[in-house]
């Protein structure tokens, strides 16, 4: 057994009740996610049933689990681990009924003995989570317990609401935890502790000292199976109103009263408040020459695979700051960065010809990969004689600290806080909603989309989009490799 690490996970034993557990993201993520948190004495004693359509057996299922860590997990298999963590894996099918899942949940709970709480995990289609929902109700399972539900929250602003309003007649709002991976990355977080524990950065987080923001976050993958789910969504339904939009509010939220869920999730709601419906005029669509001739796809698709827009948070601190947000499929490269442009002195004293200005202003950039890197560049002078400047740069990455090993992956962390009861990277029904609200102009009369090339940057009119400013994607200059001497 795993020696429990004390005030890191829940003070309770857990039961998790994973359904779509044969699924390609329990696979991936979930599976060797619980796996990690309870071999490293994260969870003090756990369960963890596997619920979906395939007609399996318990054995079964710990082969696929057994699999899907070989194949998936990015650390090496412990076999004392593993023989613990097989020992707590069951297995329901959908077909045989609430009752047979309430059983089995009761078992788990008189191993576990009292005080147990319970994990509902939809790894499900949109169209199942309703009924994976009732289904939960139906076998009595709602005390004592909190639910994760994955993407999309629904497609427009009345399904959002429909949806909310429908999984309140289950679960209390405290209850649920709508899943945004990328909230749960380090890097993410943190932009909270850059900002605000630091008496350097926080004066100059405003209006009067930033020019424009890009949120960029391309990615080379096509659609891989998902094209039925595709079709029905599109990139700004996929991943802005979802991912980057969550991005944004970090980064823009005022100073919260405390570190706590409740303080953040509303300054993150006064963000979405604050933001001005997004105009179709500053929206850029595009679809990747081919899409139609993918398998399951309408081959007159009007869907975007590809997103960039302008929009504006209407506020003290950002009023006139323009927000560009982009991301595609089957892009140049896969990256996920916020680059944030400081405004240019108002005069410049050097001479022609020096080379100030001639890279754009300053940025600070954060790479929200796993890897946590930050850039701030700078102008500085060219050693020699006269006077010639070049764009330089500090930059930290988690590698530089020699605690890497210790990140937790995004699923990790979030299914922690999760069992923890703690919402602060999660989304609230409100933000959604209002999330939503502001998309609806865009939703109803959205732009036509145009093609661009696989491989490439997306449609020639973003550039017309951020002008007079340039996009900070692809780099003129790469990340510096951590500790390239090894010293």
């Amino acid at each position: 057994m795993a020696k429990i690490v004390p005030g890191v996970g829940p003070k309770f034993p857990q039961v998790v009740v994973l359904v779509g557990a044969t699924g390609d993201l329990s696979k991936r993520k979930l599976l060797p996610g619980l796996f990690h948190l309870t071999s490293a004495g994260f969870i003090p004693g756990y369960r963890i049933i596997g619920v979906s359509l395939d007609d399996i057996s318990p054995e079964d299922f710990r082969a696929q689990a057994r699999q899907a860590l070989e194949q998936f997990s990015t650390r090496k298999l412990d076999e004392s681990a593993w023989t613990d963590f097989a020992a707590a894996l069951d297995y329901v099918p959908l077909t045989a009924g609430p009752g047979a899942l309430r059983a089995a949940v009761e078992r788990a709970e008189a191993e576990l003995g009292p005080n147990t709480e319970r994990l509902h995990y939809l790894s499900v289609p949109p169209n199942a989570a309703l009924p994976a929902v009732k289904m939960l109700s139906d076998a009595d399972l709602v005390a004592r317990s909190r639910i994760i539900m994955e993407k999309p929250f629904g497609t427009d602003l009345d399904s959002a609401v429909s949806l909310n309003a429908r999984l309140h007649e289950f679960f209390d709002e405290d209850q649920i935890f709508r899943i945004d991976h990328f909230l749960g990355k380090e890097p993410a977080q943190n932009i909270l502790a850059f900002r605000f524990a630091n008496g350097l950065f926080e004066p100059i987080w405003n209006r009067n000292f930033i020019d424009h923001v890009q949120i960029d976050v391309p990615e080379t993958l096509g659609l891989g199976k998902r094209a039925a789910f595709y079709e029905q969504t599109g990139a700004y339904r996929d991943m802005v109103v979802t991912h980057l939009f969550q991005i944004l509010g970090f980064m823009a939220m005022e100073a919260p009263t405390s570190l706590e869920p409740a303080p953040i999730s509303e300054e993150k709601n006064k963000v979405f408040r604050s933001m001005l419906p997004i105009d179709p005029a500053h929206v850029v669509r595009g679809q990747y020459t081919g899409y139609r001739r993918e398998e399951g796809v309408d081959p007159e698709s009007d869907t975007e695979t590809f997103i960039a827009l302008k929009c504006m948070i209407d506020n003290w601190r950002w009023a006139g700051v323009p927000f560009f947000l982009r991301t595609g499929k089957r892009m140049a490269e896969g990256q996920r960065i916020i680059s944030i442009a400081f405004r240019e002195p108002p005069k410049s004293m050097f001479p022609h010809g020096s080379g100030v200005g001639a890279q754009g202003p300053d940025h600070l950039t954060f790479d929200l990969a796993d890897a946590s890197k930050i850039s701030l560049s700078f102008y500085g002078k060219r050693p020699g004689p006269g006077i010639r400047l070049d764009k330089l740069s500090l930059q930290f990455a988690m590698h530089d600290t020699g605690m890497i090993g210790e990140v937790l992956e995004a699923y990790e962390r979030l299914i922690l806080d999760a069992m923890r009861g703690d919402h602060t990277l999660f989304t609230t029904a409100m933000g959604i909603e209002r999330l939503w609200e502001v998309s609806r102009p865009l939703i109803e009369n959205p732009p036509p989309v145009r093609l661009y090339e696989a491989g490439s940057w997306g449609p020639k009119s973003i550039h017309q989009l951020v002008a007079p400013h340039a996009w900070r994607l692809p780099f003129e200059r790469a990340w510096r490799s951590p500790n390239p001497s090894g010293s």
